[in-house]
């Protein structure tokens, strides 16, 4: 049973939820700042709930009030709503961090991802690593968590795979290892509790491309066909992109397409395995 009170930012997102549950389950007093109040009724766990725009710095004042640690697993994806990366990923943060500094928090993790400090060179880290930089730099302890992809990230193989036949770019043998949320959940409380200032993590298993193909076309129960493309392709999708659309619609692809160039493989922990993973959403959809 902890004693210490820690915030969550990002709470309504996939690994946002499991932390929440996973610090309640370890005895944390958890407060979480959610955008709506529509949305405090997601959160009946908790001990308080507090709503206000990370990228309106006015409507933060007390969030971090009497708070031990912060954990933000702040970021968008997609940008859309008329906000950028830079808004989200960076100056929302930004403005959760300057909160924490005036009230006097003694720690704060941030979720970012795997190879980020090596791709800013792509939308979707450029705003990211800018704020790791910042969150580095401040008079504050920090913890910085790298996870590999998500299992929910699996989706684009699980929904080509339900049409009968995967696509992979090369000979499919880049190498990877995805973590569940619940097990991510996990390791970033450890971590803090810890005191780890920077770590990357991915999940038990690491796959082939190759074979997280076949396990996501097994889960639909069909053959096994994949089709691969030559790595030109790839490669020429992203230069399509980035010149023949806006940052808005090439942030995504761009980073999908990226990571299918190459291995990503972090640390293995936790104890979710991807196969499983494939048959319950499969049975579910």
């Amino acid at each position: 049973m902890s004693n210490k009170k820690v915030l969550v930012a990002g709470a309504t997102g996939y690994l946002g939820h499991y932390l929440v549950r996973e610090l309640k389950k370890r005895g944390y007093w958890v407060r979480v700042l959610v955008r709506q109040e529509s949305q405090r009724e997601q959160f009946e766990m908790v001990d308080e709930v507090f709503v206000g725009q990370i990228t309106q710095p006015e409507t933060l004042k007390g969030v971090t009030q009497g708070i031990d640690w912060v954990f933000s697993t702040v970021g968008i994806t997609r940008q859309k709503d008329g906000l950028t990366y830079m808004d989200v990923d960076y100056q929302g943060n930004a403005n959760l961090l300057q909160q924490a500094l005036t009230d006097g928090v003694a720690a704060f993790q941030y979720v970012s991802a795997i190879g980020g400090d090596q791709l800013r060179h792509l939308k979707i880290f450029e705003a990211k690593e800018r704020f790791v930089d910042e969150l580095k730099a401040a008079s504050i302890q920090h913890s910085i968590v790298r996870p590999n992809g998500f299992f929910s990230d699996m989706g684009d193989f699980l929904d080509m795979a339900k049409r009968g036949r995967v696509y992979l770019f090369g000979d499919g043998q880049f190498r990877l290892n995805p973590i569940h949320g619940a097990d991510l959940a996990e390791y970033c409380v450890e971590a803090m509790e810890a005191g780890a200032r920077e770590v990357t993590v991915g999940g038990p298993d690491t796959l082939s491309h190759n074979e997280l193909a076949a396990l996501a076309l097994l889960a639909w129960q069909k053959p096994v066909r994949i089709t691969h493309l030559p790595d030109w392709t790839r490669r020429l999708a992203i230069w399509g992109a980035r010149t023949f659309t806006s940052p808005k619609t090439y942030g995504p692809l761009e980073f999908f397409l990226t990571a299918m160039g190459g291995h990503n493989v972090a640390p293995a922990t936790g104890s979710r395995h991807l196969q499983d993973y494939f048959k319950s959403e499969a049975y579910r959809r």
